[in-house]
Order: structure tokens, then sequence, then C-alpha cells
């Protein structure tokens, strides 16, 4: 488990969701061997994913494989590939011993069979685990989430089993990837670059955005710790005044 102390009474938030950047230039700047970057990479999720489950976090998202890194050399996405699954192995006893249910969101049609059974699999397996939810986005891309959830009321209003003018916000919201999740609170981003690169776009409406020139590999519990702790300090005004937040927190 996580040798850093719980946050005590700390405002936690429910979900958070990284994006982990920058496991190239890490793998550069010490010189390592070609996709060296990403096993070190892989390596730093575990101590991450441990403090979540200490903190109480219910939900702990992580950007592995986006929908654009399909267009990277085919070297480093056999490479990425082979992480994964190799990822999914390694993570299955832990998941078993912290009691940690293991998810995966994204576009599954472009990766081999092999890949689709494993985390079919691991996702059966764990689905009875309570302790926290690791979802990990392979083939991932918000807006093709967005686009894949249209589709599917686009096809019941062709059915006649809905009509047109019933789509709003909250229905269009149960058919995105992890629609019966929390929505991400904090949106993180390692690796020093200021976007979100079509990462969790409707889930993240309203998250607190992080951002630190920690490349992913570096990235450890005691900076997440200090990120939690200044979430805890901003005031989330879903659009209303802060004088509406205060009056609300008075009574």
């Amino acid at each position: 488990m996580s040798t850093l102390p719980p946050l005590g009474s700390t405002i936690v938030p429910r979900h958070i969701a990284i994006i982990m950047d920058g496991n190239n230039r890490y793998g550069k700047a010490k010189a390592l061997g070609r996709g060296e970057g990403h096993i070190a990479g892989k390596d730093a999720l575990d101590p991450i994913v441990e403090y979540c489950l200490d903190t109480g976090i219910e939900v702990l998202t992580v950007f592995a494989f986006s929908s654009e890194n399909w267009q990277r050399p085919p070297s480093e996405v056999a490479l990425l590939m082979r992480l994964l699954t190799s990822t999914i192995h390694e993570q299955m006893p832990r998941m078993n011993k912290y009691r940690i249910r293991l998810r995966f969101i994204g576009d599954r049609s472009q990766l081999d069979d092999d890949l689709q059974t494993l985390m079919l699999d691991a996702e059966a397996k764990t689905a009875h685990f309570e302790a926290m939810t690791l979802v990990i986005a392979i083939s991932y891309g918000g807006q093709w989430d967005i686009a894949h959830a249209a589709k599917q009321l686009a096809l019941q209003v062709e059915a006649g089993d809905l009509r047109a003018e019933d789509i709003n916000n909250d229905l269009l919201g149960q058919y995105v990837q992890l629609a019966d999740a929390p929505p991400v609170d904090m949106l993180i981003r390692t690796g020093g670059e200021y976007r979100i690169s079509n990462f969790l776009l409707w889930q993240s409406a309203y998250a607190e955005l992080f951002f630190t020139q920690t490349l992913w590999p570096d990235f450890a519990a005691n900076e997440l710790a200090d990120m939690i702790a200044e979430f805890a300090k901003r005031q989330r005004r879903f659009g209303k005044t802060s004088e509406q937040i205060d009056t609300q927190a008075s009574h």
C-alpha cells in the first residue's frame, strides 16, 4: 500500500483522470533504449493506484492509448499494445488483492482479438469488486465517445423507439463511456503540455484541471497528494456565484 499518510478530513475528489504524458521524453533524457520510457511509465502506475485507493478515490481513469496514437510509427504502436497486454496480466493479482474493479473504455474494434478477449476476461473477473475502480482508456477519444453515443440515440430514433425532441444532455450522457461513474472531478496532465488532447471531453465538463512539468514516469504519490490538497481549496461553482455556494455551505 501507499507509504504516504491519507489526507484525513481533506475533501477528496470522487473521480480522478490522468493523461500520462512524457514517457518518450523521459526515455530520451535518461538515454534509455527505444521503448524503455514506456516501460518506466507502466511501472509508475502502481503507486498512484495504491495512493488513490488509500485516499478514498472512487474512480481513477488513465489515458493509456488514444485514438490518435494509431498514427504513431507501427513499431511504437506494436510496443504499446504489448505493454498494454502485459499491464493487464500484471494488474490482475493486484486487482484481486485490493478488490479493485478493472474497466476499459475506447473503440475496441481496432484492437486485436487476443487483447479484446483479455480485456473482457479482466472486466468479468473484477466486476464485483467495490474498493475502487481503475479505468484504462485504450483506443479512446472524447470526440469518438460523444459521436458513438449520438449514434446509439440516432438508431433508436430511426427504429421509432425515441423521438428526436426527447434527446437532451441527460439522455446523451447515459450513452457516453463511464455513464454510470461519477463525473471527472480532477483532470491531471503530466509532461508539461497544457491541453486535454481529446480525453473525456463530456465527463470532464466541470473538472478541475491540473498540469505539471513532471514527466509521467517521475510522477509520484506525493505530487498527487499536493494536487488533491489544492483541489480541496478550490471553490467549484458549477455556473453559480460564489455567494450562492457560500450560502448553500452555511445551511
